[in-house]
């Protein structure tokens, strides 16, 4: 190129550098549903299984917008798209993700209330949340957390700061995109729609996370039958005088 100022089409003209192409690659937007026991990296010094040996055959090189710790499973984008992971990342932007959670023991309204409001952990008060307990088991709760930031290991953290450590661990939702029924350790695109409702969710930030505890109608059921069982034993019949 001799003349300043040429201008070259993309879709007709091929412009290299040293012999290597200068086309920008085609963005892509992947979901994976990552098992436990993968680490949600590219690489791992300690030659865990990671996200880079799902990707040996993707030629388009992508990135995990996020990050899910090793014990745990659920979702996870990645795409070659910065601006949009940087913005699905920043906590300014509000994009929700949703957790479900099986943890050891009985949370109590009061603990329930913590997390909603926000409590303080080693790093800093956290965001409020919303909460909903979705069934309760002889000595273990399911629930599930929704939250609008994203340190590190901050749902176990915050469960265990009320006296519940986390059983298992899986993240089902990411703003708009939720896991389905993708199997687990498989990959999927993303459809147009699903794009699309991300581009919007990225360009209208979510208002300000209020927290909330929500209860489950099938909890709320199995909780009403569980007290009217105390209401009958702990008030006996009294005997004829």
């Amino acid at each position: 190129m001799k003349d300043l100022g040429t201008k070259a089409d993309p879709q007709r003209d091929s412009v290299t550098v040293d012999g290597r192409s200068t086309r920008p690659a085609r963005l892509r937007y992947l979901l994976f549903h990552k098992p436990v026991g993968v680490v949600s990296t590219m690489a791992d010094p300690e030659r865990r299984p990671c996200l880079g040996d799902m990707l040996r055959r993707e030629r388009t090189r992508v990135f995990p917008v996020g990050r899910l710790d090793y014990e745990s499973s659920g979702l996870i984008l990645l795409t070659n798209d910065g601006d949009m992971a940087e913005r699905l990342s920043h906590p300014r932007f509000g994009i929700a993700k949703v957790y479900r959670v099986k943890v050891k023991g009985h949370p109590t309204h009061a603990a329930l209330e913590r997390l909603a409001s926000g409590l303080r952990l080693t790093d800093g008060p956290t965001a409020p949340a919303d909460v909903m307990v979705e069934s309760q088991l002889d000595r273990k709760t399911r629930l599930q957390i929704t939250l609008r930031e994203g340190r590190q290991r901050q749902v176990r953290r915050m469960f265990e700061a009320i006296g519940c450590p986390v059983d298992r661990l899986s993240r089902v939702q990411i703003g708009p995109l939720k896991l389905g029924r993708l199997p687990i350790g498989e990959m999927r695109e993303l459809e147009p729609r699903e794009l699309e409702a991300l581009h919007r969710a990225i360009r209208e930030p979510g208002l300000p996370p209020e927290g909330r505890v929500l209860v489950s109608a099938r909890a709320a059921r199995a909780g009403s039958r569980t007290r009217r069982t105390e209401t009958k034993v702990s008030k006996p019949r009294r005997k004829p005088a």
